[in-house]
C-alpha cells in the first residue's frame, strides 16, 4: 500500500513501459474537463442574455401601458375640448343632422 502511494506521488506510472494507456486516459479526462468548462461558460452567457432580454421585455411592456394610458386620456372628450379651446375652437351647440342619401332608381 505504501509503495503504491509512493509510486503514484513520484509519477512512475507515467513513465513505465505500459504508460501509453495511462496517458490516453489522462488526455481523455483532460478533454472532457475542457468541454465541461466551455459548456458551463456558454450556459452562463445564455443565462445572462435571457435575464437581460427579460428586463427589456418588462421595460417595453411598461412603455406600452404608459402609451395606452396617455392615448386614452388624449381621446377623452374633455381633453379634446380643452385642447380646442386653447386654439380658439368651441364645441357646436347645434346638434348634428342626419343626412340620408336616397339611391337612384
Amino acid at each position: 500500500m505504501k509503495k503504491s502511494i509512493y509510486s503514484l506521488l513520484r509519477g512512475t506510472f507515467l513513465v513505465s513501459e505500459d504508460s501509453f494507456k495511462n496517458w490516453k486516459v489522462i488526455f481523455f479526462l483532460s478533454a472532457l474537463a475542457l468541454v465541461m468548462i466551455a459548456s458551463s461558460h456558454s450556459l452562463d452567457k445564455k443565462v445572462y442574455e435571457i435575464a437581460k432580454l427579460n428586463n427589456q421585455v418588462k421595460e417595453l411592456r411598461s412603455e406600452l401601458y404608459d402609451g395606452r394610458t396617455r392615448l386614452m386620456q388624449l381621446k377623452m372628450e374633455s381633453s379634446v375640448v380643452k385642447k380646442m379651446k386653447e386654439k380658439g375652437l368651441a364645441p357646436s351647440v347645434i346638434p348634428p343632422k342626419k343626412i340620408i342619401v336616397k339611391p337612384e332608381s
